[in-house]
């Protein structure tokens, strides 16, 4: 697999995991509630959740390309019609003020165990495997190969993210929710990427 190939499948998913989501505001939460410790063991709790996705969708994205390349075509299509449904969403959101958004200060018991059910249950991280990874695999070579290696990049992606937000909220302390102001922000400038990769990916 090209170099060029897993770069640009790193920006296409990297604007999905920057964008707040169950992940993001778990980890927010624990870090927060319980300093970096509890931010990274979070963090580690949805990496495994995560490779349980890559192995499934290792068996079956190799299993769907093997069978049918006019699935896969279909499989491409859905993946870029997601793309582009979360890039207006995301504009959407960012173009209206809902105030601020809460993070839950709740302590968690076992931050590890509702790390991996949160990534394991995450509509957003299933959609990513299922629909996004396939868009990325080539013919040629191992199909199953390729997918590890781009899940180990996302994996990757997610534990590198994850860990600096613990690290961050970790160090300024805990001052409160993230404002609607950087909330826009953030969800504006995914969005926008978002569409650059949709059609990117199209074309």
């Amino acid at each position: 697999m090209e170099n060029a190939n897993l770069l640009f499948f790193a920006a296409t998913v990297l604007p999905l995991i920057c964008t707040p989501g169950p992940d993001m505001l778990f980890v927010a939460s624990q870090a927060m509630s319980g300093g970096v410790t509890a931010g990274l063991r979070s963090t580690a709790g949805i990496c495994v959740g995560y490779i349980v996705h890559s192995a499934l969708a290792a068996l079956g994205v190799a299993a769907i390309i093997a069978a049918s390349p006019l699935l896969f075509a279909a499989l491409r299509w859905l993946g870029i019609a997601y793309l582009s449904y979360l890039a207006f969403r995301l504009i959407a959101s960012s173009m209206k003020s809902d105030g601020v958004t809460p993070l839950s200060s709740k302590a968690a018991t076992n931050r590890f165990r509702r790390g991996f059910l949160t990534a394991a249950l995450n509509p957003k991280g299933m959609m990513i495997y299922f629909a996004i990874l396939p868009q990325f695999i080539s013919h040629d070579g191992s199909i199953a190969q390729q997918a590890c290696l781009l899940s180990a990049v996302f994996i990757g992606l997610c534990a590198a993210v994850y860990a600096l937000l613990s690290l961050v909220i970790a160090a300024v302390g805990s001052r409160g929710p993230f404002s609607d102001r950087r909330r826009r922000w953030i969800e504006g400038t995914a969005g926008c990427l978002l569409l650059v990769a949709a059609g990117r990916l199209a074309t």
